[in-house]
């Protein structure tokens, strides 16, 4: 069973939708139980860090997130916010993270227009089972990306995917171990991001 964590802050049935093409066996929950008997797990998100982590605070899902992704090594994968609370901090809000990935959320500073809206490519910097450079040959390299923070990563081998957005290289993705994290939407992202999501469920 895979788990999509319901914690308030979510595309919660675009996710579902697109997930349920590969597998009858996704559910959208914030129950406890469901995560410990989970195979594998989905955090979305959309909206304030602070917020994000407040919620999960609120549910009493941090310590079974902890258990699940950091000591059972169960496959996470964080969409948008839900990568960004990886981190350790963030400047939105001056908020402590989950703090699984040695990084940090910062604000963009850059000439054009915060958030970033739209379309935009990834280059692969590590092939992986999440996405790799046949996948991008295979289907279009666009995604679809709505943010005005990104992550700054300290170690640079946990980087998965860069984007540019104006003047700024930024990580559009991240991975160790059994952690993924992409900063667009793959459920809004056509071919390309259907690919993503099957990986996910099917090879990762």
């Amino acid at each position: 069973m895979i788990v999509i964590v319901d914690y308030g802050l979510g595309n919660l049935r675009s996710i579902l939708k697109v997930c349920n093409l590969y597998s009858d066996k996704v559910i959208v929950s914030s129950k406890i139980t469901d995560i410990q008997n989970a195979s594998k797990i989905i955090l979305p998100g959309v909206g304030n860090f602070k917020s994000a982590m407040n919620n999960l605070s609120k549910l009493n899902l941090i310590d079974v997130l902890n258990d699940n992704i950091i000591t059972k090594n169960k496959p996470v994968l964080g969409i948008c916010l839900g990568m960004q609370i990886m981190t350790c901090t963030s400047e939105e809000g001056s908020c402590n993270g989950l703090g699984w990935i040695d990084g940090k959320t910062k604000l963009f500073k850059v000439k054009k227009r915060i958030p970033q809206i739209g379309w935009n490519s990834v280059k692969i910097l590590k092939n992986t089972k999440l996405l790799s450079s046949n996948d991008l040959i295979e289907n279009r390299n666009e995604l679809f990306f709505v943010h005005s923070y990104y992550v700054d990563l300290n170690n640079h081998s946990d980087g998965l995917l860069e984007t540019t957005y104006s003047n700024k290289n930024f990580y559009s993705g991240f991975s160790k171990g059994n952690i993924y994290g992409v900063q667009f939407h793959p459920e809004k992202s056509y071919d390309i991001g259907q690919k993503l999501i099957s990986n996910f469920i099917c090879n990762v």
